[in-house]
C-alpha cells in the first residue's frame, strides 16, 4: 500500500492540480468557448449583412441605361477591344489613321484621355 506524502494532500486524484486550479481551468475553457462561438456568430452575421446589401455604394450614381455618351471617332474606325475598370471604360480603336485608346469616365460620360498609338 502506497503511503500518500504531504505534497499529494489537496490534489485531485490522478492529477497534479488542486481543486481550485481545476475550477479555474473549467471557467477558462467555458469563457473561451463562449468567445469562440460568439466570434463565429459575428462573422456569419457580417457575411449575411454584406450579402443582403447587394453592393450598395459601389455603383455609379447614374444608371448606364440612362446615360448617353457622345464619342467622336473617325468614320472608318472600329472598336478592336474594350476594358472596364471600376467607373472607367477604355476603348481601343483602329482606323486608317492609326490606332487610338480612348478612356471614358462612366460616372459623367466625359472622355478622360485619348492616346494615339504610333508605330515605330
Amino acid at each position: 500500500m502506497a503511503v500518500a506524502n504531504e505534497a499529494d494532500k489537496g490534489r485531485v486524484a490522478g492529477t497534479v492540480f488542486t481543486p481550485r486550479q481545476v475550477r479555474a481551468l473549467k471557467i477558462a475553457v467555458i469563457v473561451m468557448g463562449i468567445l469562440l462561438a460568439g466570434g463565429f456568430a459575428l462573422v456569419l452575421a457580417t457575411i449575411v449583412y454584406q450579402a443582403s446589401r447587394g453592393g450598395e455604394g459601389t455603383t455609379p450614381s447614374t444608371s448606364l441605361t440612362e446615360m448617353k455618351i457622345d464619342l467622336a471617332i473617325p468614320k472608318d474606325a472600329s472598336v478592336t477591344s474594350l476594358s472596364l475598370d471600376g467607373d472607367r471604360l477604355a476603348l481601343h480603336l483602329s482606323s486608317a489613321q492609326g490606332a487610338e485608346i480612348v478612356v471614358v469616365d462612366l460616372t459623367n460620360g466625359k472622355v478622360v484621355s485619348r492616346v494615339e498609338l504610333q508605330p515605330q
